[in-house]
Formats: C-alpha cells, structure tokens, sequence
C-alpha cells in the first residue's frame, strides 16, 4: 500500500486519485501497483459501476518516477516486478466504464492510459505527451498500435518520436478526448459524468463497452512487445545517457552512441 494513491467509492463510482503533488504526482512502482489493486478489485465489487481516474493539485502525472528507472537502468537497484504492467493490463481488461480527469500536464502513461478510457475529460490547462524517445525507451500501454488508430499515423509518430506536448483543444480535435472543461470545474464535472455513467443499466453499459472494445486483444499482444522492448530499452548506453542527463538538467547526447 501506498499514500501516494488514493481510493474512495460512493455512489457508484470508485475514484482513483494521484495523490503524490509536490512531486507532479510521478508514479512509482508502488503507486502502480496500489492502481492496479484497485482496478482489479473494482471487478468484482458490486457497489462500483464506475472507476474514476483523477491527479490531485495542479498536474494529472508527470509519468514514470525516473529516479526509480534511473536506478535501475544504472544498476544501482535490481529489476522489480513492473506493476505498470498490471495496471496496464487491468485497466485494458476492466469491463467498467472508466472516465479520466486530467488537468496540466499528462507525460508518458498519464496520455497512454487515456487510450483504455472510456470517457475523457481535459481541463483547459492539460498538456498531454509521450517523449519516450526523449528518453531513448519506447512507447507502451499499447499506445504504439493504439494512438495511431486514434489519430492517424503522422500524428502519432509526430507525438512518439519529438515528445512535444499536445494542447487540450488540439487532443479533442483529433479524438483523444470527448471534452474540455475549465480547469476550475474539472473534477466536478468528471464526479457528475461518472455518476450518470453509474446510474446507467450496468449490464447494457458493460455488454456495450465489451462490444466496442474488440480491438483490446490485439492491443494486449502488442503491449507484451512493448514490454518486452521497454524492459531491453531500459538497459541500454542510450537510456543511461538519457537518465544521466535527466539528472544533471542537461540535453542528452546520442551522437557518440552506435545504433
């Protein structure tokens, strides 16, 4: 368990909150895994209808913790079972409509996750980004197949290779997202959607989403080749450099690295 993350039902709706914000609520591993708990046992827990995802204070999540993947990727700590991994694959899976909140900035998995939602809300101020390339890795959460069908091609790659953020107006326009509200009244207006979503027929939303979502398989067999590709990236010269630098607030350098 971990403070870091926390979880609360009513009416209907289980509301999943980041709640790490003087560090831009940056996922670590445990925060990963106390997620991955509480979607899994949103499943079979009959007075939930609904999950929320939300970030508390001014960023939805910075990504990944990179001091834990700095760590690892220099060997200063041994490889520990990635519950990115079960959260991904439980958010993927969940039968239950999820809705997604974000506010300011949304990096790496906090744009990626939003691919498994059902229902997405951007505040005004949200930017959302995947520089995974920035940080010599590769994309996950399925996204590498997932955001291309979303947005086309050119877009994605555009998003993937240069790691620029995208604006909360330009996310809907390209079908990220169902609609941007002001950053004031997001959470309130994610409580009130979610609680409609959960005073719906739960069977006929559930049997619709599983309807909607035949492409979820395919989307679980490319997350295994994401994570296979993460896991090597994460040890490479190119992520070492690319972590380094991260910590001594410098650009990366590549040039010297071979392919």
């Amino acid at each position: 368990m971990t403070d870091d993350v926390t979880i609360d039902t009513a009416q209907g709706v289980l509301t999943i909150t980041l709640a790490r914000p003087e560090k831009m609520n940056a996922i670590t591993n445990a925060m990963y895994g106390a997620m991955a708990d509480a979607v899994a046992g949103a499943e079979g827990n009959s007075a939930v209808r609904v999950v929320l995802i939300r970030g508390e204070g001014a960023t939805f999540t910075a990504g990944n913790d990179l001091g834990e993947f700095a760590a690892e990727a220099s060997g200063e700590t041994s490889p520990q079972e990635r519950h990115v991994v079960r959260f991904l694959r439980a958010l993927a899976g969940c039968s239950l409509p999820v809705v997604a909140a974000v506010n300011g900035r949304a990096v790496g998995v906090g744009t990626t996750m939003l691919l498994h939602c059902d229902l997405v809300l951007l505040a005004e101020d949200a930017l959302l980004s995947t520089p995974f390339v920035n940080l010599a890795l590769v994309p996950e959460a399925g996204s590498s197949l997932l955001l291309p069908a979303r947005i086309g091609h050119v877009r994605a790659f555009q998003m993937f290779a240069l790691g620029k953020p995208v604006s909360a107006a330009q996310a809907l326009a390209w079908g990220i997202a169902n609609q941007v509200v002001p950053t004031a009244e997001l959470h309130e207006e994610a409580r009130q959607i979610a609680q409609a979503l959960a005073r719906q027929a739960a069977g006929s939303l559930m049997a619709t989403k599983s309807l909607m979502r035949h492409a979820e398989a395919t989307a679980a067999a490319q997350m295994e080749k994401e994570t296979a590709q993460f896991t090597e990236r994460l040890k490479s010269p190119e992520a070492r450099e690319a972590f380094a630098a991260f910590a001594q607030k410098r650009a990366p350098d590549f040039s010297r690295l071979a392919r």
